[in-house]
């Protein structure tokens, strides 16, 4: 099995799914600097398809999620505390699948490791 990673995104303030977020994935190299592997928008149920481009394979290292929330918020009117969220997380095992939700609001986020 080949390891995968994906994101739900849903915002709490509104209980809904939150569409039209550009998230990338990115993984930190041997020299310490981030390279991008994948990006795409939250469709309409607030979901990424695997983060990981063509001919990408999941390896053990250091990996980052971005999710660019400030369009999203600014295109209903709100603003947020936190125009970004940064997700840093560690892949041991790269047959997993590692899905990782965020949960969101204006003014708060939280997130964990989903199946």
């Amino acid at each position: 099995m080949t390891g995968t990673v994906t994101t739900h995104v849903l915002d709490t303030s509104t209980g809904t799914p939150a569409v039209g977020i550009p998230v990338a994935l990115e993984r930190r190299s041997a020299g310490g600097h981030w390279e991008e592997l994948g990006s795409c928008m939250t469709d309409a149920g607030g979901r990424t398809p695997s983060l990981l481009g063509s001919g990408q394979a999941l390896t053990r290292g250091t990996y980052r999620l971005t999710l660019e929330t400030r369009g999203y918020f600014g295109a209903v009117g709100v603003s947020c505390l936190y125009p970004e969220i940064v997700v840093v997380f560690e892949v041991e095992h790269t047959d997993e699948h590692f899905h990782l939700p965020v949960l969101l609001s204006p003014f708060a986020f939280s997130t964990y490791r989903g199946s």
